[in-house]
């Protein structure tokens, strides 16, 4: 008979998780103010409100910590991750940040200024706060077939490049800092950007004379959906497949919190000297010395390591594959979600689930409060509540995607809990149209609102 998938790792340690019943869960919630961020995580049974630095490191990442130089310049940790950096991304000048959001803040200091156009494809939340902090505007340039939950198309995370370019004419190339990929697109659920657009999107970007900087917290998955998709790199190595893809960038950011598989942890990579020069200003003034940048030596030892083990097709194989094992069980149940299903996260369609709340009632926020009161799962809202305020009328944006995201952590949760989860989101499905009203927002801060924002049901 043929052998059934099984992953490639073992377990060796495991973490206790508490229990809890209907009746505490909601007064917890209540207490949080309906923001799932507010719960404490003992508070939690299966917890999937992100895949950064929630997963579970290695034996060799735990030995490489008891390896690391504390040394506060020139430590060998930071020459450990220099050199795996370069080896596996081909960016030869780097500087760490103790994580990405760190990481945009130096290098879009260094490049962003008031009055500029950063295009891109659905720029995450982060992003998106950084560029508008400075006064300047983010541009969604990713392909229309992206806000389409149901259409089955293996790259929906690729940029438009129609629309890309109608941004390069509009606007002088003064005005245009960079053009940002991030791979993959968190925000349009996961998906994947091809190599074939990756490389248009620099030949064009060159002919403008713009600078191609990759967001790429995911990067070794996105490379894993390239092998696997795209004919032309099904008999490249991961490993190659990400010396391409970065080599048609100038810059990128990390957050190793994810494809590094560290708790902590993100670092820029230059293809240029001035401009790393330029940033290290920055990286010294927000960060640290440029030789630790707000991590210590046994992060950078872990996360050196996790680098070669996140870009391993094994390990990537059996990360995706638990993915894609949860979004089965819910599309098999009619639970509407994002097709075809992302790399770190299912991502389900608050809009198609929910279709009687009105937006105003934040329909996403809504959906992933009556998950945690179901079963205890926590995800998060990738919706209007995330999506902020228009920073010069104040009013409310309502993306085209309305989502909760199941963000599921690296070798952290069995087959176990994502049928669990399946399950306790199908229940929410079975009695979808006893929900009957949303909340309404009771205090916010005035930009990336959703991780301290208060609500209260209507």
């Amino acid at each position: 008979m043929e052998l059934p998938f099984a992953e490639s790792y073992k377990i060796k340690m495991v973490e206790p998780v508490q229990r809890s019943h209907r009746h505490e869960r909601e007064q917890w919630i209540k207490e949080a103010h309906y923001n799932l961020f507010n719960l404490r995580s003992n508070q939690v049974f299966v917890d999937l409100l992100t895949d950064s630095g929630t997963g579970a490191m290695s034996d060799r990442q735990w030995s490489e910590m008891m390896l690391g130089d504390e040394s506060y310049a020139g430590a060998s940790s930071y020459f450990k991750m220099k050199n795996a950096i370069a080896d596996i991304t081909g960016f030869e000048f780097f500087l760490p940040t103790h994580q990405g959001r760190a990481a945009e803040n130096v290098l879009f200091s260094a490049m962003v200024k008031e009055g500029d156009m950063v295009p891109g494809n659905s720029h995450f939340d982060t992003t998106k706060g950084h560029i508008e902090f400075r006064k300047a505007t983010a541009v969604d340039c990713t392909i229309d077939e992206a806000f389409d939950t149901t259409l089955d198309h293996p790259f929906k995370g690729n940029i438009d490049l129609e629309k890309l370019e109608n941004v390069y004419k509009k606007y002088p190339a003064e005005k245009i800092p960079m053009v940002i990929i991030t791979i993959t697109c968190n925000t349009s659920g996961g998906q994947p950007v091809s190599m074939q657009n990756i490389r248009e999107v620099s030949e064009l970007s060159r002919r403008y004379g713009v600078k191609v900087v990759f967001d790429s917290a995911r990067f070794a998955e996105n490379a894993y959906f390239i092998k696997i998709r795209e004919v032309a790199y099904a008999d490249k190595s991961i490993r190659e497949i990400v010396r391409e893809m970065f080599s048609y960038g100038d810059a990128m950011t990390m957050s190793s919190k994810k494809d590094a598989i560290v708790n902590m942890g993100g670092f820029i990579g230059f293809r240029e000297e001035e401009l790393f020069q330029k940033a290290s200003v920055f990286n010294i003034m927000f960060e640290g010395f440029i030789t630790y940048g707000g991590m210590s030596g046994r992060d950078m030892n872990a996360l050196a390591q996790g680098l070669y083990e996140g870009t391993e097709f094994d390990y990537l194989e059996t990360r995706i594959s638990q993915v894609g094992y949860l979004g089965k069980l819910l599309k098999d149940a009619g639970v509407p979600v994002q097709f075809p299903f992302g790399g770190h996260a299912i991502f389900v369609d608050a809009k198609r689930f929910l279709p009687h709340l009105p937006k105003e009632q934040y329909i996403a926020q809504s959906l992933a409060v009556e998950l945690y009161l179901e079963g205890g799962v926590r995800g998060v809202e990738i919706g209007t509540i995330m999506a902020d305020r228009d920073p010069v009328t104040r009013e409310n944006r309502y993306p085209n995607l309305e989502m909760v995201r199941l963000a599921i952590p690296r070798r952290t949760y069995t087959n176990n809990h994502m049928a669990y989860v399946a399950a306790s989101l199908i229940n929410v499905w079975e009695r979808r149209s006893e929900i009957k009203t949303g909340f309404r927002i009771v205090k916010e801060a005035p930009i990336l609102r959703h991780f301290t924002v208060g609500l209260e049901k209507i």
